[in-house]
């Protein structure tokens, strides 16, 4: 049995059925790119190198795809994959006794399951070529595979009679080759196509003339979803939104309504949490067990406690929230905000850069901004953090057991000391000092009569 593989990925095309000024590959599914999906399954198979193809918009895909440990190879002229794979000939005749899966960047919903099973199977039988297929009820936009006596066919659609239209088995676009036997062959596909366009499709009746060709012919039929525009791209994300909730739901994760919740694939929860409809949360947020997200909840790259309670239309952004907290409704917290324990913020209440301390409250109306707040503070309605001179943003400190009256401006740089009181209606400008009581507005003048000789005249 042959030992070891290489894997070389294809993500050099235009992708002009996207109609994008990127390359397709780089589109997001879930928190990840479509080429991130295809290298994460890839990763998972332990190949001896990955090597990825790139051509248009290559710069993109480099970026994209630098945290990884691969190999980039540039296709000068996209002129079909076969062309893409002879780019990558240098480095395949140095391995000829490997073999190397070559796949298109564009199939993000492979599993690993799906490609180990075919190596183990390739290797079994000892095929020079083992290309994956599935029976598609739908198989628009897939080559055919067609079989005789003597050989195995790809058809591509276009160049389907009617009759073979009808086929239903289809080339998914993913091949496992012996290297040896690619290279004797790639020279035979320019011989044969007289477009000067060389495509992997035709190796499967070059080799099966003189060598052993099979398909692997797999069941998981939701996994052959080719990504070649933006209608494709929904159906594949629907399909990894299914995946993820099912995978939650074994978690002991309560997901009321799947089709309108968005969950990222690195997003993890812990048991016991229940998410209500129409909720998003994306990126690499985490959130604890026995939580209860309500609708319309929005987390981006967060993290949360247990038993964060998250009500309804709120903004949750690189932020952290502690166990017991509560948020919202109509909150929005910007990043670098910190909620502590068993507080709370509450109806159109906005953070920026702000640590909020254990068991203070911020009812309703507020804004407070690169701020330090301890803990048990009251912050009173209308509240505001004047943290922005115009040039530069000043910090505002809040000290423990402070009582902030309604419709209170704090103009930074202040603290107000620990257990200050401050008057509604106050605009302050200098710190407070601990216990004190800070009052800072017009006094009250009342004209008797005012109103009606006004009315009257």
């Amino acid at each position: 049995m042959r030992k070891g593989f290489l894997a070389l990925v294809l993500a050099a095309g235009e992708a002009t059925r996207f109609r994008s000024e990127k390359n397709k590959v780089l589109y997001p599914l879930l928190g990840k790119s479509m080429l991130h999906h295809v290298l994460d399954c890839v990763f998972k198979l332990k190949p001896a190198k990955v090597y990825v193809v790139v051509g248009s918009h290559q710069e993109g895909v480099m970026k994209d795809a630098s945290a990884k440990k691969i190999e980039f190879i540039t296709q000068r002229k996209q002129l079909g994959t076969a062309h893409a794979v002879l780019a990558a000939k240098s480095r395949l005749q140095k391995k000829k006794d490997m073999d190397v899966l070559i796949l298109n960047a564009d199939l993000p919903l492979l599993s690993p399951e799906t490609l180990r099973s075919m190596l183990l199977f390739h290797r079994r039988k000892g095929n020079s070529l083992t290309f994956l297929s599935a029976e598609l009820e739908n198989p628009k936009g897939f080559g055919r595979v067609v079989r005789s006596p003597d050989r195995i066919k790809i058809v591509e659609e276009k160049e389907a009679s009617p009759s073979l239209r009808r086929i239903k088995e289809v080339n998914a676009g993913v091949y496992l080759f012996r290297i040896k036997d690619l290279l004797k062959a790639l020279p035979e596909v320019s011989k044969q196509n007289k477009k000067r366009e060389y495509y992997l499709t035709d190796l499967v009746e070059i080799l099966s003339e003189k060598q052993k060709v099979a398909a692997f012919k797999t069941s998981h039929v939701e996994e052959i979803v080719g990504v070649n525009n933006r209608y494709e791209l929904a159906r594949a994300v629907a399909v990894l939104r299914e995946r993820k909730i099912k995978a939650l739901a074994k978690q002991g994760v309560t997901v009321y309504d799947p089709h309108t919740t968005w969950i990222d694939l690195d997003v993890r929860i812990g048991r016991d949490t229940t998410i209500y409809p129409s909720v998003i949360i994306e990126g690499k947020s985490l959130v604890g067990r026995k939580c209860r997200l309500y609708p319309f909840v929005h987390i981006i790259d967060s993290r949360l406690g247990n038993r964060v309670k998250i009500l309804s239309s709120t903004v949750i952004e690189e932020s952290v929230i502690e166990d017991d907290a509560q948020v919202g409704p109509f909150s929005h917290l910007r990043p670098k905000t910190v909620v502590r324990s068993g507080a709370k913020v509450g109806n159109f209440v906005e953070m920026k850069n702000t640590v909020f301390g254990k068991f203070s409250k911020a009812g309703h109306l507020s804004y407070l901004g690169d701020c330090q707040v301890k803990e048990r503070v009251n912050v009173g309605a209308g509240t505001i953090t004047c943290n922005y001179d115009g040039r530069k943003k000043h910090r505002t400190t809040i000290e423990a057991g402070a009582f902030i009256g309604s419709g209170t401006e704090l103009v930074a740089p202040l603290k107000i000391g620990k257990g200050a009181y401050i008057g509604a209606g106050s605009t302050i400008t200098k710190d407070v000092r601990p216990g004190s009581l800070a009052v800072s507005r017009s006094k009250q003048v009342e004209k008797p009569g005012w109103a009606r000789r006004l009315r009257r005249s």
